[in-house]
């Protein structure tokens, strides 16, 4: 499973700038509530925010916000799109992370705490917000999960959260690092995304070997014995959910063109689960479709179960599996509210398939999201084999960072890659470890 870049461009001085804020800027943010003030107009820098970010990425190869100050957490809603993913449970609840799949939130009781929480940011965010009510406070309704985003302005709502409980999480939803360069302006990215062209002057017998009828049989087949892993299974009768980017419309060999050659008598579905963004809880902006406008989920989907067909195209790993696309994000780097809910009900909606077997997602963060894990969580207790990427990146960043968001988890296996001239080492910017 190739794995694209995570990260949205290089530059010459980022070494030298993370550097700077792991040694110097670091070490006072984990202690920033004692040196600041609790005036809400006071936010901190995404300088600050960052080196924290990074200081824990590099002690622990893991970013959780549960680490994070009330003030750190109230600055990175500010300077983002303020949407908090706030995780909750009746009071008497207990270890509910490990039965998500069995849980029914519209219980009479966790209805009750779920309102109980909506009355307490309603009453603490009306105090400087107006036109605010319990029927616009969610920027997008959740039905499976015991989580609910919600835009938060407040210090003081993040304090009452963070202190409830009733609260299991409360975290910001879309801040991911992207001040690389040193600048405070924050964009989106557009990461892992390209034109899909393709490469031309391959070479037959180096690059890839013809096969029957006739296809393209990559490379890298050989290395993980996949023509011989056909002879047990070509992924007949298995259906994979596949959360990306989408599926291109004119990429007829994962549509009309599905079913040729020696790939006959499967299905494919194209859906999309990523939302509009919102104001006020109300969709905003072009309805999205799960036509693939960045590539990269053409790529997976292909690589995954690209016909073998009579076209001379590539050929996928299960050239008989059905499959299923899914559009939950703009670009592999969920650094978005939006993607972050796109990706969280992709996985329960594969989760509640019963004919789905397999879901895989190349697509990850740097920054942990507990509401993430909780569908990933729910998607396990269902029964599903997952697979992530496990990340890449620039060189000296794979050195020290470890196994991606949501890579690491537990619950997931993690994907990396090797070298096309040596298969014990892995690449240069492959993100590897024990996950």
């Amino acid at each position: 499973m190739p794995i694209q870049n995570i990260f949205m461009r290089k530059n010459t001085l980022l070494l030298a700038l993370v550097a700077i804020l792991f040694f110097n800027a670091c070490k006072k943010a984990g202690n920033i509530s004692n040196d600041i003030s609790t005036n809400e107009k006071e936010i901190l820098s995404t300088k600050t925010i960052d080196a924290f970010i990074f200081s824990q990425l590099h002690e622990n190869n893991k970013f959780e916000w549960n680490t994070a100050s009330d003030e750190m957490v109230w600055s990175a809603l500010q300077q983002s799109d303020k949407i908090m993913s706030i995780g909750y449970k009746p009071v008497d609840e207990t270890n509910v992370e490990s039965r998500l799949s069995n849980i029914n939130i519209k219980d009479e009781k966790w209805q009750k705490a779920k309102q109980q929480v909506l009355q307490m940011i309603l009453k603490s965010e009306s105090t400087t917000r107006v036109n605010l009510n319990l029927n616009n406070l969610e920027e997008w309704k959740e039905n499976i999960l015991p989580v609910m985003d919600i835009k938060i302005e407040n210090l003081a709502t993040v304090k009452l959260l963070r202190a409830s409980s009733l609260i299991r999480y409360a975290e910001p939803m879309g801040y991911e690092p992207h001040n690389f360069e040193g600048n405070e302006q924050r964009t989106q990215s557009s990461s892992g995304c390209g034109s899909n062209v393709a490469e031309a002057n391959l070479i037959s017998g180096t690059d890839f070997t013809t096969i029957s009828p006739n296809t393209k049989q990559s490379w890298n087949y050989g290395y993980h014995g996949i023509s011989n892993a056909w002879v047990k299974s070509t992924g007949s009768g298995v259906k994979v959910f596949i959360i990306d980017t989408g599926n291109e419309n004119d990429q007829e060999n994962l549509n009309s063109a599905f079913n040729q050659g020696s790939s006959s008598g499967r299905t494919v579905e194209k859906i999309v689960t990523l939302p509009r963004s919102t104001f006020l809880g109300v969709p905003t902006g072009s309805v999205e479709t799960p036509d693939d406008g960045c590539g990269h989920g053409t790529c997976m989907a292909g690589v995954c179960a690209g016909p073998r067909g009579t076209d001379g195209a590539a050929c996928g790993v299960a050239y008989n599996c059905n499959l299923v696309t899914c559009r939950a994000a703009a670009d592999v780097y969920l650094d978005e509210s939006r993607e972050v809910k796109g990706a969280s009900d992709a996985y329960t909606n594969a989760a509640n398939r019963a004919d789905v077997k397999i879901i895989s997602m190349s697509m990850g963060k740097m920054t942990s999201s507990s509401q993430l894990s909780d569908a990933i969580k729910y998607a396990y207790g269902k029964g599903k084999l997952m697979f992530c990427a496990a990340g890449t990146s620039f060189g000296w960043t794979a050195s020290w960072y470890g196994v991606i968001f949501p890579g690491w988890m537990p619950e997931v296996n993690a994907v990396t890659g090797v070298r096309d001239n040596n298969f014990n080492t892995n690449c240069t910017d492959c993100h590897k470890g024990v996950e």
